[in-house]
Formats: C-alpha cells, sequence, structure tokens
C-alpha cells in the first residue's frame, strides 16, 4: 500500500468556496458497510485462493445495480485475479477515466489479533478487520458510489473504468496487465492513495498523490575460493563487502525536486516554522540552495523526499565457522526519485562502493521505473470541490510517496495517475499492515460524497 501521509500543515492551496457536504442517499450508507465488511471476509492474502470469490462478489453487486454481465471481466491470473467493470459513457471517443484499487491484502495471524482479522466486527464506531483501511474501504466506497449512479440512471460523459488489481501488496503482476490493457485512458484515480486524516480531531491538510518513488533491491554479492580458517587472505568476502557498505553509509545521492516535492515543502514550511520551516520554504523557492540542503538532508521526515536513497537491510555470508567465507551478499534496498532509472542507480552502487570485485544485480522485486504525473488543474479543481465540500478551506497539497502503489505502473505507461482516497480518519488509529486494522463508520458517509463528487466531475 501507498502510505496516507496526512500533512501538518495549514496553508490552503486551490482554496475555494464550497456548500456543506450533502448526506449520501438513504440506504447507501448501510451498503457501503455491507460491501466493506463482506469484503473482509474474503481472505485475500496472497496462496489463499480466496480473490476470484472476492471479485464474484464485487461483479453480483455491480450487476444489480444494472452493470451487464458482459460489462466485468474477471481474470484469475497466477493464484489471484484481476476485476475490469466498464461504465458506458455517452461518447465513446473521449478517453476514459479508471478508478483502481486492490482486491489483495496483507496476511493477519489470527492468534496475534484481538479478534479474527477475517471475521469482521463491527464495534463502537469502528469496522475490524484486515484490508479495513488497505484497500477494502475506499474499494467499497467505489463500488457503492458506481452502483448507485448506474442505478440512478445517470451516465457518465465518457467510459468510466473500475480497475482492481489482486497483488498489490506481493509482485504487482495482476497491475501490470491493467495497465497495459488500460493505457490509453486519460486519468487514473486511485483509491489506494493520497488522502487527509485529523490530528487530535483536527482536519489536516488532504495530500494528492502524484508522484510515488521506485522501489528496488538490490543484492551486493562478493566471493572467493575460500579456505582453512587457519589461513586468513586479504580476499575475504565478509571484509570486502563490509568495506564497500561503509561507503555507500557514506554516500548522499544528489538532490532533486519536481513540482510536486517543491510545493508540498513549501506549503508545509508555512506551517512547521523555525528553522526547518525557513528551509523548506527556501528550498521549495530556489531547489539549489545549499543552505536550505543542508538542513533538509539532516531531518529524517525530509531527507528521503530530496533524493534517491540506498539502505543496507540484509546480510549472509560464510558457511561455516572455521572455514573461510566463500561467499558474503547485502539485500540493499532503494527508493527512487521519479524519472530516475534503477539501472543508473545499480550503476552508481558500484561506482561509490568501488570495489573492483562486486556484484551488484537487481532483484525480482515487482517494481518499475516510473515518473511523476503532472498536477492537472481538472484533478487538482475536482479534489478540491470535493474535500471542501466536507471541509471548507482545507489546504489540499500535491505529495510524492516514499513507499509504491498501483499508480506505479500505470505512470510508466504514460497514464497519469493520482491518490485520491476518500478516507478522513485520527493519526495512528489505522493500522494498516500491522494488528487490529480498523476504519471508522463515521468516515463512510464522506468518503461516498468524496467519490460521487470526484466520479461526476472528471468523466464529463
Amino acid at each position: 500500500m501507498s502510505l496516507l501521509r496526512t500533512l501538518a500543515m495549514s496553508a490552503a492551496v486551490l482554496a475555494i468556496a464550497a456548500p456543506a457536504a450533502a448526506k449520501p442517499p438513504p440506504g447507501l450508507h448501510d451498503q457501503a458497510l455491507e460491501i466493506l465488511t463482506k469484503g473482509i471476509s474474503y481472505r485475500t492474502v496472497a496462496g489463499a485462493g480466496q480473490t476470484v470469490a472476492y471479485a464474484e462478489y464485487i461483479k453480483g453487486v455491480l450487476v444489480a445495480a444494472g452493470y451487464k454481465p458482459q460489462e466485468i471481466t474477471i481474470e484469475p491470473m497466477d493464484g489471484t485475479a484481476f476485476l475490469i467493470a466498464r461504465y458506458p459513457g455517452k461518447d465513446p471517443k473521449k478517453k476514459p477515466i479508471v478508478i483502481s484499487g486492490h482486491m489483495d491484502v496483507v496476511e493477519a495471524k489470527a492468534a496475534d489479533w484481538t479478534r479474527d482479522p477475517f471475521t469482521p466486527v463491527v464495534e463502537n464506531g469502528w469496522i475490524y478487520g484486515r484490508g479495513a483501511v488497505d484497500n477494502k474501504f475506499d474499494v467499497s466506497m467505489v463500488i457503492a458510489t458506481l452502483a448507485n449512479l448506474r442505478k440512478q440512471g445517470w451516465t457518465p460523459g465518457r467510459d468510466v473504468i473500475l480497475a482492481l488489481s489482486g497483488d498489490e501488496e506481493t509482485m504487482m503482476a495482476t497491475t501490470a496487465v491493467l495497465a497495459e490493457r488500460l493505457k490509453d485512458a486519460e486519468l487514473v484515480l486511485n483509491s489506494d492513495g493520497g488522502g487527509g486524516g485529523f490530528k487530535d480531531g483536527k482536519p489536516l491538510p488532504y495530500g494528492v498523490q502524484g508522484a510515488e518513488k521506485t522501489y528496488a533491491d538490490f543484492h551486493v554479492t562478493f566471493t572467493d575460493p575460500g579456505g582453512h580458517s587457519s589461513r586468513p587472505t586479504d580476499t575475504n568476502p565478509i571484509y570486502r563487502l563490509s568495506r564497500a557498505l561503509n561507503r555507500l553509509s557514506d554516500y548522499q545521492f544528489p538532490v532533486m525536486s519536481n513540482e510536486i516535492t517543491r510545493a508540498a515543502l513549501g506549503a508545509e514550511g508555512k506551517e512547521v516554522g523555525g528553522p526547518v520551516g525557513a528551509a523548506l520554504q527556501a528550498f521549495a523557492g530556489n531547489p539549489q540552495d545549499a543552505a536550505a540542503i543542508a538542513t533538509l538532508t539532516k531531518v529524517p521526515d525530509y531527507n528521503p523526499i530530496l533524493r534517491t536513497t540506498c539502505v543496507a537491510t540484509m546480510l549472509e555470508g560464510g558457511h561455516a565457522a572455521n572455514a573461510l567465507p566463500q561467499k558474503a551478499q547485502a539485500t540493499v534496498n532503494c527508493r527512487i526519485f521519479p524519472g530516475v532509472s534503477s539501472e543508473s542507480v545499480r550503476k552508481t552502487l558500484v561506482e561509490v562502493m568501488a570495489e573492483p570485485t562486486v556484484t551488484v544485480t537487481r532483484t525480482d522485486d515487482g517494481s518499475i521505473d516510473s515518473p511523476a504525473s503532472p498536477l492537472r488543474a481538472d484533478v487538482m479543481a475536482a479534489v478540491t470541490k470535493a474535500v471542501h465540500a466536507r471541509y471548507p478551506g482545507l489546504a489540499i497539497v500535491p505529495w510524492q510517496e516514499s513507499g509504491a502503489s498501483d499508480s506505479m505502473h500505470f505512470r510508466a505507461k504514460g497514464v497519469p495517475s493520482y491518490g485520491v482516497s476518500g478516507l478522513f480518519m485520527e493519526q495512528g488509529q489505522a493500522f494498516a499492515h500491522g494488528l487490529n486494522e480498523k476504519a471508522p463508520v463515521a468516515a463512510i458517509d464522506g468518503s461516498l460524497d468524496h467519490w460521487n463528487s470526484l466520479i461526476r466531475d472528471l468523466a464529463k
């Protein structure tokens, strides 16, 4: 999942007057809650084999609302599945918009949870269960909204396509297929990115996720014939690996920026204040400001936004306590700035480590290189309208994620993609990927309004 970045800044970006949020049609709240709780009951973790059944359930909801069965495709794929549902528009010549999300969830062990993670429980205003937030909450809100619009007889100006992947939490193979099939889309609204939140009950600015770093794992390997430990050599792979990693630890990748990071950091700087806030604003105005860069590089929250980062995360070496090692290997995890190729990062690792016998290879991590999306005026205006219907005047801020989502594959195909989750909830209470994941029942109505507004405005 792409982490829901809730931003602590108050500068109003694209602030416009907005009416009070309308209450969803009678019964839609209950239907959305039912779709979510039913969805949680499907154990759509890798290897469980329940993704097809969940997809069939979603299809049934849409068909009951007036979709034709032939408008919905479910394709099993390597133990999981993906779903494409097409809502026909008035003008087939217009490029469709895609609403993306994922049906799979990360594993959850029942013994560790207070409640069974795949038996949904609604209790004290919360919906408990694996996927209650990531990503079945927004997926359920989108399904309920699309079903309601079809039931009402509304016809979009262009096709609206629901595209749900089945392995976003692992290798994203289904996402790659979806992106290839839908590469002619106008844009993607990703339900698994962006969003807002609360801090002590006060709404925080809403982040529109327009970019994300590429994920890449590399194996850094040294080998040697080895031998008896009583006869040390100067080619010991463990020592060579140690020297290489020390050099990597001392290295900083070049500073980079784009319109998204500059806008986000500049807005945040106005709220943060002090030397860090001043540095944020200075960097937004001049990304070559050496003093600002020096200040922000020392702050763990901001350094990753400025550049590609690579860090050693796993070690493996040797085969016996009384033998010279024949192999030593580290896994280096990189989060690569949008637009930078992973191959260029691999070459940089080789250069920085400066060990002539090093081998650096990319692992099969399911990620690909991906650029940032442009800040489209129509998307920002539609998001602003939808969010301000609930929270008038709230800051709408572009954001770049350090994690990865399905948007990565669409952007790589040239389709701009924007994380626009409708979920607002208190910071630190979601527990996505963790124990006792939960979502607030009170968030349902606002999320339904959010998606209804976005779809109507952007599908014209």
